[in-house]
């Protein structure tokens, strides 16, 4: 029997000014501190990592929620992931059309309707960890627990998760525009989602005091934007904000 499983679960620790300031105080003089600040990542050229490595925004918002070293439509068009190609198989196939919110709770399960249960994507996460592995980005691992065999995806590519987590802060700190509409669609849903999953913590956790407060309060900003009023205004994306007032309903 197989399983993906979490070795720990919560969000990762932030590190305050005062908890540095106090380890920097316990450590013996002449020891430089080598954890890796705000602004001192390499820059994306300088990884080394391939540029062809794209990830879909589930992955993305599953790589948000793994620790460093945790081990545990517009267009029916195939898509090329086999989720996405799923999800729409199911939405093209249906008639009468569902609404935004329906899919959501079909696709996740989340429908007391047995007749509808056979719509829910089974298995999302533990595919989406092997998308990964497929990429390089994790790795897989047998672990004996028991009288089980439990299979484990540990992070390989810490370079990938880090650009992530960059990208992430820098569209509520150094790239905040202030106006969602000139916000890159694709990252404005990944905010919404990660936040929806209880993962968006995760990309602030390194940040310093007056980082954090002010990230947190640009998130705040967009949760509080009401939906129906942003999908009515010019050159806006009607779908993202269908789904965004289902997420923040």
């Amino acid at each position: 029997m197989t399983s993906l499983t979490l070795r720990s679960s919560g969000l990762v620790q932030r590190r305050t000014e005062a908890s540095r300031n106090a380890a920097d105080k316990d450590r013996p003089s002449g020891q430089e501190d080598h954890e890796p600040r705000r602004g001192d990542e390499p820059d994306d050229d300088d990884t080394g990592d391939s540029k062809e490595t794209r990830l879909t925004l589930m992955e993305e918002v599953l790589l948000l929620g793994l620790k460093d070293r945790e081990v545990i439509c517009k267009s029916d068009a195939p898509t090329g992931d086999v989720l996405l190609d799923e999800a729409l198989k199911h939405i093209k196939d249906t008639q009468p059309p569902e609404t935004v919110q329906s899919w959501i709770e079909l696709l996740s399960g989340e429908t007391w309707n047995p007749l509808k249960l056979h719509y829910q994507l089974r298995n999302v996460r533990e595919r989406l960890a092997k998308n990964l592995v497929e990429k390089g980005v994790l790795t897989t691992e047998k672990q004996n627990f028991l009288l089980f065999d439990m299979t484990t995806h540990p992070l390989t590519n810490n370079n990938i998760k880090q650009r992530l987590i960059k990208k992430v802060q820098e569209a509520v700190l150094d790239k905040w525009v202030n106006d969602p509409h000139r916000m890159e669609k694709r990252l404005l849903a990944l905010i919404f989602l990660a936040h929806s999953s209880d993962v968006l913590e995760n990309a602030f956790a390194p940040l310093l005091d007056d980082q954090y407060d002010l990230a947190m309060k640009r998130v705040r900003q967009l949760l509080e934007l009401e939906p129906e009023g942003e999908s009515m205004k010019a050159n806006t994306n009607e779908l993202l904000w269908a789904v965004v007032a289902a997420f923040t309903k």
